[in-house]
């Protein structure tokens, strides 16, 4: 009788969760596969999930707006400075980065990362804005724009896990003047989901404790629970300024944890390429 009654609970919350995506994405179903795998990750594989590793690990959004102008690039600012990001400050979400390519270019990229506590809180985040009529109002000429006038060219976004290595963001570093810093997001390519699990043992093992000593500043590592191009992770370090931060690279290679880690044998191929780019912070950002 109990195993039934927790299979009864199981389904009555798999069954809400989907519900709550469902009205997320504004569509009439959510593929079963991917709702799944994230409501396992969120927790709800037992009613008493306090130790799973979702519940300990935040959950992020990358957000990665294309551009073809300044123009464009300041609106998405400006509407994350003065609408979205004090909604989403409202419901819980904090400490949210907004950057852009370090070399200033018309079509420069602009990146969005969201922190969410969990994955529930990250499904219902859009309905809570939908219901918040401060935001309504201050970003109705933003997404008024006319289709010529459009704010952005595309908009692509992921959902990450925090490593267990490092399950929360960390804070920015407090010396140094802030204005000057620089972000490097990297993401790193698997040949199969093995490997790329393999390649997050190694970060956990000890590849994220090398960086944190030689001042790479790293502020967050995920696992790419979605993307294009899977088995992903995604990281973030920073630095005072772009000498400083090549300076802790160069200390990350020749650092005999790194090189222990980097020719173990245990994690030979667990990665077959890799994107990375500069960033600087735009005026909306709160990192």
């Amino acid at each position: 009788m109990e195993a039934l009654q927790r299979i009864q609970f199981l389904n009555r919350n798999l069954h809400h969760k989907i519900n709550l995506l469902n009205r997320m994405f504004s569509i009439k179903t959510v593929p079963l596969v991917f709702a799944a795998a994230l409501l396992t990750l969120a927790g709800c594989a037992t009613p008493n999930a306090s130790s799973s590793r979702a519940e300990r690990s935040q959950f992020y959004e990358l957000r990665v707006y294309s551009t073809h102008s300044e123009g464009q690039q300041k609106r998405i600012s400006d509407h994350w400075q003065n609408a979205a990001i004090p909604a989403y400050n409202r419901i819980g979400v904090q400490s949210i980065g907004v950057f852009t390519e370090h070399q200033d270019s018309p079509t420069n990229h602009v990146y969005v990362l969201l922190p969410f506590d969990s994955a529930e809180q990250f499904a219902i985040a859009q309905e809570k804005l939908l219901a918040d009529a401060t935001y309504q109002q201050a970003a109705a000429d933003y997404a008024n724009l006319p289709k010529e006038q459009a704010a952005f060219d595309k908009l692509e976004s992921s959902l990450l896990i925090a490593f267990k290595g490092m399950p929360r963001m960390a804070s920015l570093p407090a010396t140094g003047d802030r204005s000057a810093w620089v972000f490097e997001l990297r993401t790193y390519f698997s040949p199969s989901e093995s490997r790329g699990w393999n390649k997050i043992k190694m970060f956990n093992d000890g590849e994220i404790k090398v960086m944190q000593d030689v001042g790479l500043a790293p502020l967050f590592f995920g696992q790419n629970l979605t993307g294009t191009q899977l088995p992903a992770l995604t990281y973030m370090t920073c630095g005072e300024t772009l000498e400083e931060h090549q300076k802790h690279w160069r200390a990350f290679g020749s650092a005999p944890g790194w090189n222990a880690l980097k020719n173990d044998p245990q994690y030979k191929d667990n990665m077959t390429g890799m994107s990375r780019v500069i960033l600087k912070r735009t005026a909306a950002s709160q990192l």
